[in-house]
């Protein structure tokens, strides 16, 4: 059963994502003292007295400006409206009522979804402050303070009275998740949105206009999936160390870590770049299975070897992920897009693939009979066996006479043994030395 939706919308700087953030338990809206600082659709999971629910972010509404970047963002604030159960429209106790209000009150009537209109910044119980709010004509004000977490409690009540019905917060989740990374511009928020069917993401050829790490549900197949858009990441010397940006590409990493499966969008036009092998790095670092958009494929200007000559220089770059999986296609146009999700899940598959000791062993033993293990001051390596304790990622741990006498050249040498054997195409292998004494084997 779905879960109901939450929109907190408003004017900028009410403090929408400081409580936001205080819903869902953790950081995930940038908090920073200027307006406009979120700009997408931000999405949390979210419980109250065993009631689950979603809770969605906005960006700072400002309805009379009419320059396209905030006419973007009213545009995603009236997706999360359309599609909300409940509004939360927040408001300044401490600046008061302000012509923008009656603009923002004026956007939401127009819906026929329920309105809780929320004075924040009430923090000494200064009811008096909220009495001018009466004339949005949107009912009784609730008075909370999110930074001193006053009121928070009733605010929620009030909240869940709404839902039509209730979904179990006790029901895990289980929903695949995708985070979608890259360089800024690479066509990341194009992919997302081209995957759901709908404009779930600002979409902008200006540089960085994704700022948070966006979670986006989506079904496939008959499969739920979470769809992580990040903000583009740039190398660390190009952004600047008070920005909002650091904390937005700290935020992308972060969504590397939570996901079960990361797509690495570069631009083909540009080519792979320097910072598309970090992120590469880091991905293949944290163990994460993954699939490689070439985007823009349809831009780029092509002969009959323009794919080999890509595949060379995606070969050369990334030595250190062999087993990497590429897809050239266009999130604009939709080019093989359709190839993604099976893709995705080919990989991730193979991430979760567990092979049996006989078999490993088996692996093993051909190993070495083809390639003896080395010697160190007239020493030979022995190796015992094999077992896999684990996988996400497939983890491999080596029985041996003395870890200190494996080389890391051998040790590549039965990784290529494993993958020659068994298909872990897109996932990295984990493989782990333990000395053993004879008398235990």
């Amino acid at each position: 059963m779905e879960k109901p939706l939450v929109a907190v919308v408003g004017r900028p700087n009410v403090g929408k994502s400081t409580f936001f953030n205080r819903i869902a338990g953790k950081k995930i809206s940038i908090v920073k003292d200027m307006p406009g600082v979120t700009r997408d659709r931000i999405y949390a999971d979210a419980e109250w007295c065993g009631h689950a629910f979603t809770i969605v972010d906005t960006g700072g509404l400002d309805v009379k400006n009419k320059d396209d970047f905030q006419k973007n963002i009213t545009r995603q604030a009236q997706l999360a409206v359309e599609l909300a159960d409940v509004v939360l429209l927040f408001v300044d106790g401490k600046q008061g009522l302000l012509p923008a209000d009656y603009d923002a009150a004026n956007f939401l009537r127009k819906y026929k979804v329920p309105i809780i209109l929320v004075v924040n910044k009430i923090d000494n119980n200064e009811i008096e402050k909220t009495y001018e709010f009466y004339n949005l004509g949107l009912g009784e004000p609730v008075a909370i303070s999110s930074e001193l977490n006053k009121g928070i409690g009733d605010l929620l009540d009030k909240i869940v009275a709404n839902f039509k019905v209730k979904v179990d917060a006790s029901v895990n989740d289980n929903r695949i998740k995708i985070a979608v990374v890259g360089k800024p511009n690479a066509g990341k928020s194009s992919l997302v949105n081209k995957l759901v069917g709908e404009e779930r993401v600002m979409v902008s050829n200006v540089a960085g206009t994704t700022r948070d790490a966006i979670d986006t549900p989506f079904k496939y197949n008959g499969k739920e999936y979470l769809l992580i858009d990040t903000a583009g990441i740039r190398r660390k010397r190009s952004i600047d160390k008070d920005s909002v940006e650091l904390y937005s590409v700290v935020r992308s990493f972060d969504a590397i870590r939570r996901a079960d499966v990361v797509v690495l969008v570069v631009d083909s036009v540009e080519g792979l770049s320097e910072q598309d092998v970090r992120i590469a790095g880091f991905i293949h670092e944290e163990g994460k299975p993954s699939v490689i958009l070439m985007n823009k494929w349809d831009a780029v200007e092509k002969d009959t070897y323009s794919m080999n000559k890509f595949n060379d220089k995606l070969n050369e770059d990334l030595k250190f992920m062999d087993y990497f999986v590429a897809l050239y296609g266009s999130a604009l146009t939709g080019l093989r897009i359709n190839k993604l999700m099976d893709t995705v899940n080919e990989v991730l598959e193979n991430a979760g693939r567990r092979i049996t000791t006989g078999t490993l062993n088996d692996i093993l033993q051909n190993a070495v009979l083809t390639n003896e293990p080395p010697t160190k001051n007239g020493r030979r390596l022995k190796i015992y066996y094999i077992t896999q304790p684990s996988t996400f990622p497939p983890t491999f741990v080596l029985f041996v006479n003395d870890k200190d006498l494996m080389h890391f050249s051998y040790l590549r040498y039965l990784e290529n043994c494993i993958r020659n054997a068994v298909n872990f195409k897109g996932t990295p292998i984990k493989l782990i030395v333990n000395s053993k004494n004879e008398k235990d084997v």
